[in-house]
């Protein structure tokens, strides 16, 4: 049976708008939400121990600026917990879209029925090419502009699903947001404009997982919401998982002169229980997780390829 995605993207869609191969490398104008695309995805095959998973096999119920009924319908009342992904560096759309329908079936074969989830995913425009050496590769700093120039389209999704979160609460919902790698980064931005554009404290996740992600250590200390420093006024609770063997992380550290990673070794100071209170930060350490075969890519996949770590995610949503 398909696996159903909903999603957004600030991807430019160049043709048919129920054809995947339509959605792109370009960004939407950074000032207009209303130019972001929703749908509705079916993929199929999410063979959970292949690295590259699925294949899209339609889109539908399209809509500019928001999600269409239909969807908002399914999202309001969705019988399980939600899941909202927000993928990393070098993802096409198909790469992004069957990562998440991967993501939705793992966690709902873990045995955990709070981990059955329906899954949301945002897609900004990766230019979806591996990382070239040597650093710095331009691939990677396209990625991390667009990523950034996200923060505006990213912050507008939270809005449009803020409603939809409310009414899938009061039906006994419980709502996650699974962050991976550069997808940190647009997500720093995010929190930035929700800010910035005069919107208050939300309760939008019951718990944000930032995974291995390619943000600088410090975001939590640009007070009062400079970029991650302000997550935990729309998150009840934050895991970082990091890990030191991440080889990605290494070469994107390099590439941003020497600036450390969040998923390299958690956030500054993380031994800091009054900076960060446990009962609001929990610090996931993968690094000795040897529960798969480590090399570059999957060492920074680990969040998916560990069956230790997917199956710590799994027991989160518990």
């Amino acid at each position: 049976m398909p696996t159903t995605v909903y999603f957004a993207t600030n991807r430019v869609v160049t043709g048919d708008p129920t054809r995947w191969q339509s959605y792109g490398t370009k960004l939407v104008a950074p000032s207009d939400p209303t130019a972001m695309t929703y749908g509705t995805a079916f993929v199929n095959d999410s063979n959970l121990t292949a690295d590259t998973t699925g294949a899209i096999l339609s889109i539908q119920d399209v809509q500019s600026g928001g999600f269409g009924q239909s969807a908002i319908d399914d999202l309001s009342n969705p019988g399980r917990n939600l899941l909202v992904f927000i993928h990393g560096f070098d993802n096409s759309f198909e790469n992004a879209i069957t990562r998440a329908a991967f993501n939705r079936e793992w966690f709902a074969a873990s045995g955990v029925a709070g981990a059955d989830t329906t899954v949301v995913a945002f897609t900004w425009p990766s230019a979806g090419r591996l990382i070239t050496l040597p650093f710095p590769s331009a691939a990677y700093r396209i990625d991390q502009t667009t990523a950034g120039q996200s923060g505006l389209h990213l912050m507008s999704f939270f809005a449009n699903l803020e409603p939809i979160i409310a009414a899938a609460r009061r039906q006994g919902s419980r709502v996650f947001l699974l962050a991976h790698s550069m997808g940190n980064w647009a997500l720093q931005a995010a929190v930035e404009s929700w800010f910035a554009h005069g919107n208050g404290d939300a309760h939008l996740f019951d718990e944000a997982l930032l995974a291995a992600a390619d943000e600088i250590y410090t975001t939590f200390e640009f007070e009062p919401s400079g970029r991650l420093s302000a997550l935990d006024r729309l998150a009840t609770r934050i895991s970082t998982y990091y890990s030191e063997e991440d080889a990605v992380l290494k070469l994107s550290m390099a590439v941003n002169i020497g600036a450390k990673r969040l998923g390299q070794d958690g956030p500054h100071n993380r031994s800091d229980t009054t900076e960060f209170p446990p009962a609001t930060y929990r610090m996931v350490d993968c690094t000795n997780f040897r529960d798969y075969a480590v090399d570059l890519a999957s060492s920074h996949q680990y969040y998916r390829r560990s069956p230790g770590v997917r199956a710590d995610i799994a027991t989160v949503m518990a």
